[in-house]
């Protein structure tokens, strides 16, 4: 085997994929270099690197063949043979491979060669970001056998350090159904979980401290089914605070993370979940992630989130995936819900966030990355995500918007549609407490909210889960706001403060009954924490907030679009009257003017044989037009 060096493709490029809805110019300019990318000579095969995930995980090559390694996702990846005898670093030349690096990797033997990605998979090769080479004729072996799940305790402890120095030690020597219990102490590791249905428990949530000292990847990473990881606190890990992949069953419940290098709470590809009465804070990315996962089944309640660059985000996730009764505050943005192409199985839909606080995330000072700044200053976002539900929320005290509907574009453009929101009270916010962008947000619905303002005006009238739902005004700031800055995120002009330097939380609540609570593995703990949505009421307002106005902005802007719409109408209707067509054309026009808004009005400026001259047309068209996008683009400079 030999390796052989890939120039990196777009080293230092931006990152795709933030929250805003691009003209359909640039779409097609994206599609053109997409398509002008070389063909791979004979024998090459490339295997994506996405978030988490190889795609294809299995390929097959002749003698002699290559594969390029490419990079996708986010996230930091490479691929390391299980033998440790070939890496992509080889070729590459470093362990880390960033968005739109690649590396080639020329395979000479016939052979089976397993790899995986050291950051997110298993070093069995049987779970995570795993994959392998087939090289040749050569038959794929079996897949080895695991322990399978169990639904109840063992009943046995295995004590960390009476009888295992290390925590590693113990959830190494622990079987299925087994306690393994740490007593009080800062354990400086990184610890994989490849026992199924084990239960990992501090004794003291805030005394049991597992500390990466800017060393180690994970906190606690998850690689088998229906493990539960409680009252503990993880801390100043490069990656994440605990991390379960690609498995079926999870739980944390009472665990604290913060100043960790990416998440806190994190499942990836993995089903049948809850996490719960927990806290995060200091995560350039989220404090808690959902993502790649449908039906997710899993239930995120009795959460805070603070001082992170989102609180809650989840790409591609939904389906039974519920965000309740938790408090999102002081973060540079509450809860984002997001489709992006650098994970599998789009888009993000079937959501449902209900009744949460979601306070003042405005915060510039919390770390963060080029891909949340758009999102900076908004309560709860909703970018390219579809049919998901937001109800009784209180969304108190955001520069931006407090709930807002945008379409996402990441390498494919993904319209944000069918979602519906009702029964929130939304107050303070900077700009619109409820706004649609543009373009791609047709079919959402808003109801019995309580709103100083929204943005077009008059949404829930125009926009209404009951009855006729009119496409008359949009709101293109928010998208041209995203966009600007996406190009200054691109430049390393955002907010980002550093994670190893956030103010460490005060105690939090212990587990009730400590080490002594009954010991229940994560076999299927969906189930048993479905929410009752009906009992879920809405949150009481924080004393400090509950009084903000929201103030006016420039949220008459959303409006422009129905004026232009009324005034290319009534011209070319007047212009109908006056000059009295054969009446079946008369009547075609006039109905093809007021029954699809500005296309049919325009269609009669343009091709109707008016009886106003060109310049009149051109000045009512582009005039109108000139000062709608003049003043979208002031107010999206001011914002950015």
């Amino acid at each position: 085997m030999r390796h052989r060096p890939a120039s990196p493709l777009s080293r230092g490029a931006p990152t795709p994929g933030a929250p805003v809805g691009r003209v359909a110019a640039a779409v097609a300019v994206l599609l053109l270099l997409a398509g002008c990318r070389a063909e791979a000579p004979p024998g090459t095969v490339v295997v994506n690197m996405y978030d988490n995930a190889y795609s294809p995980p299995r390929v097959r090559i002749p003698e002699g063949g290559r594969v390029v390694f490419r990079n996708l996702g986010r996230n930091q990846h490479h691929a390391v043979a299980l033998d440790e005898g070939w890496s992509t670093e080889s070729s590459f030349g470093s362990l880390v491979m960033e968005l739109g690096d690649e590396a080639e990797v020329v395979f000479e033997r016939r052979g089976v060669y397993p790899f995986y990605c050291t950051f997110h998979g298993s070093p069995l090769g049987d779970r995570g970001m795993v994959g392998a080479v087939l090289v040749g004729d050569v038959e794929e072996p079996a897949a080895a056998a695991r322990p399978a799940p169990v639904a109840a305790a063992s009943g046995r402890v295995v004590r960390v350090p009476q009888e295992h120095a290390r925590i590693q030690q113990a959830v190494d020597a622990a079987s299925p159904g087994d306690l393994v219990l740490i007593d009080r102490g800062v354990y400086r590791e990184e610890v994989r979980v490849t026992t199924p249905s084990l239960v990992v428990r501090g004794v003291d949530r805030n005394e049991v401290v597992l500390d990466g000292g800017l060393l180690f990847g994970n906190g606690v990473l998850v690689l088998a089914d229906g493990v539960a990881v409680e009252n503990l606190t993880v801390r100043n890990y490069l990656l994440n605070g605990v991390y379960w992949t690609g498995v079926t069953g999870y739980r944390g419940s009472y665990l604290t993370a913060y100043n960790n290098g990416d998440y806190g709470l994190y499942a990836f590809d993995s089903t049948d979940g809850v996490m719960e009465d927990s806290y995060a804070s200091g995560h350039p990315d989220a404090g808690f992630y959902v993502g790649q996962c449908h039906p997710c089944r899993a239930v995120l309640r009795r959460l805070l989130a603070e001082n992170n660059g989102l609180g809650y985000s989840g790409t591609n996730a939904g389906g039974e995936l519920y965000l309740i009764d938790s408090v999102w505050r002081a973060n540079q943005a509450g809860i984002v819900p997001n489709t992006l192409d650098s994970e599998l199985m789009p888009p993000e839909r079937e959501t449902t966030i209900a009744g949460n606080l979601i306070v003042d995330n405005n915060n510039r000072r919390a770390p963060g990355k080029p891909l949340g700044y758009p999102a900076l200053g908004t309560g709860i976002l909703v970018a390219g995500g579809q049919r998901n539900l937001i109800l009784r929320n209180r969304v108190v005290g955001h520069d931006g918007h407090g709930i807002l509907i945008l379409p996402n574009h990441d390498r494919r453009f993904w319209p944000a549609t069918g979602n519906r929101v009702a029964g929130n009270a939304v107050s303070g916010s900077g700009r619109a407490d409820l706004a649609v962008g543009w373009p791609g947000t047709a079919g959402n619905c808003f109801a019995g909210n309580r709103v100083a303002g929204t943005a077009p005006p008059g949404l829930e009238r125009l926009r209404g889960c009951d009855g006729l739902r009119l496409p008359l005004g949009w709101d293109a700031v928010p998208a041209l706001t995203a966009l600007l800055r996406q190009r200054r995120a691109a430049r390393g002009e955002f907010p980002r403060g550093d994670f190893r330097r956030q103010p460490p939380p005060p105690p939090q609540e212990p587990m009730p009954g400590g080490a002594g609570a009954p010991v229940l593995p994560a076999a299927a703990p969906f189930e048993p924490a479905r929410p009752v949505l009906a009992e879920l009421g809405l949150p009481a307002a924080p004393a400090a907030l509950s009084a903000t106005p929201s103030p006016a902005g420039d949220r008459w802007l959303a409006f422009l679009p129905l004026l232009l719409w009324v005034a290319w109408a009534g011209a070319a209707l007047a212009d109908l009257a006056g000059r009295r067509p054969p009446p079946g054309a008369r009547a075609v026009w006039a109905v093809l003017a007021v029954a699809l808004p500005w296309l049919g009005a325009l269609a009669y400026l343009a091709a109707g044989r008016p009886r106003m001259g060109v310049g009149r047309r051109l000045a009512l068209v582009a005039g109108g037009l000139a000062v709608w996008l003049a003043g979208v683009a002031v107010a999206a400079w001011a914002a950015a």
